[in-house]
């Protein structure tokens, strides 16, 4: 269940869809539970994304590609959402253009095109989410890409029925019953092949 460009392009579709309605809101207000107000969490998530594509497109073993992308201050909320999704777009086509074995830098593993796919859509559809319930409104993903993200990005979670659910809490977003918000969490960044074999 390998994450793919058309997942990121899922997850930007339904965050332009459910922020572009509310771009004329009052994005300094608080994104959902963060001290973040939506403003700066539109302008995070444009950053971080361009950082994955960096990543996919340039390959560091051992880096970060060394820039910061930031809007320009009075970037419109409509603009600020444009900067976020032009990230996961340029971000999409690197994923596309890019070979399955290469691997560049990430803090938790290094990485292939496929987990920063993966990663990307974390980014999007959790700081979406942010955003979205900052704003008085809600966001519904696409299950499928869901799933695929959380079998690549948590592979040691037990299955749960959602899979909206299982991204969030597997991310510390929420509780579930019988599960217990998570404090602490990672992702796995390096693909599972890449690890070790245990021996015996």
């Amino acid at each position: 269940m390998t994450v793919r460009a058309e997942d990121l392009d899922e997850a930007l579709a339904c965050v332009s869809a459910a922020l572009e309605p509310v771009a004329g809101g009052d994005w300094t207000r608080p994104a959902g539970g963060l001290e973040w107000d939506c403003r700066y969490t539109a302008e995070h998530l444009g950053d971080t994304l361009l950082s994955y594509a960096a990543q996919v497109v340039s390959r560091p073993a051992d880096r970060y590609v060394r820039f910061l992308a930031k809007a320009e201050p009075d970037a419109s909320p409509a603009e600020l959402l444009e900067f976020a999704l032009t990230g996961g777009r340029l971000l999409a086509a690197a994923v596309r253009n890019a070979e399955p074995q290469e691997r560049a830098y990430h803090p938790t593993g290094r990485s292939d095109p496929a987990g920063f796919a993966a990663m990307g859509c974390v980014e999007l559809l959790l700081h979406g989410d942010d955003i979205a319930r900052g704003l008085g409104t809600a966001i519904d993903p696409p299950r499928d890409p869901c799933a695929r993200v959380v079998a690549r990005l948590f592979p040691e979670q037990e299955p749960i029925p959602d899979a909206w659910d299982a991204l969030r809490w597997c991310a510390g977003r929420i509780a579930l019953p019988g599960r217990p918000r998570r404090t602490g969490w990672k992702w796995r960044g390096s693909p599972l092949e890449d690890l070790p074999i245990p021996e015996e």
